[in-house]
């Protein structure tokens, strides 16, 4: 399996990311996302691609985490996927945008009801006592929403990286990987094949 060289980098991700689907057991939507601190202090973390279209990659949070904090802060970020099946891997780096509240709503909406009681509950990256603290305020909050909705708190909602990079890799044999570069370029990409 080989990069097609397609002009849209974003139908040959949809392309790669289908076949990790069907080859990767678990999480192939799992991408490690850089972030970084206004004075150069860098940080990563595993998230989950939610969606993707010509607009970017989008994933979603607690915007008081500090992946919130640090994109709020300095908005921009890298992804890089990685499927181990496939050995396969793509990079992406650009701005990021926050999406709009129908969006976000649509989104918090879709989740399971206990995935939406949990976003309510953890105060994501600040520490605690121990799991008993997390498991009080999940039941404190299930008891709140008892069968009612549960909406979406006002410190949660999603990212969209907005690409300007996107470089597909592929493994090969002695290390003579195959590396496609798309650069932005206009409403355009530019496209380059790079040595391994």
């Amino acid at each position: 399996m080989t990069v097609t060289k397609s002009k849209d980098p974003i139908a040959e991700f949809n392309k790669w990311f289908a076949e990790a689907e069907a080859a990767e057991p678990v999480n192939p939507n799992a991408m490690t996302l850089a972030t970084c601190t206004v004075d150069g202090r860098p940080s990563a973390r595993m998230v989950l691609l939610k969606d993707v279209s010509d607009q970017g990659f989008t994933f979603y949070t607690n915007l008081e985490s500090r992946k919130g904090t640090e994109l709020a802060n300095n908005p921009l970020a890298a992804l890089c996927f990685y499927w181990k099946a496939l050995a396969r891997q793509v990079s992406i780096e650009g701005s990021v945008e926050a999406v709009d509240d129908v969006e976000a709503d649509e989104y918090f909406a879709s989740r399971s009801r206990m995935s939406r009681i949990g976003a309510w509950a953890s105060k994501q990256s600040r520490p605690m006592t121990g799991r008993f603290e997390l498991e009080k305020r999940v039941a404190e909050f299930t008891a709140k929403f008892h069968v009612g909705a549960v909406p979406r708190p006002i410190f949660w909602s999603g990212f969209r990286i907005v690409p300007k990079t996107i470089e597909f890799w592929q493994e090969h044999q002695f290390r003579l990987h195959q590396r496609v570069l798309y650069t932005r370029a206009g409403d355009g990409w530019k496209m380059e094949t790079l040595y391994p």
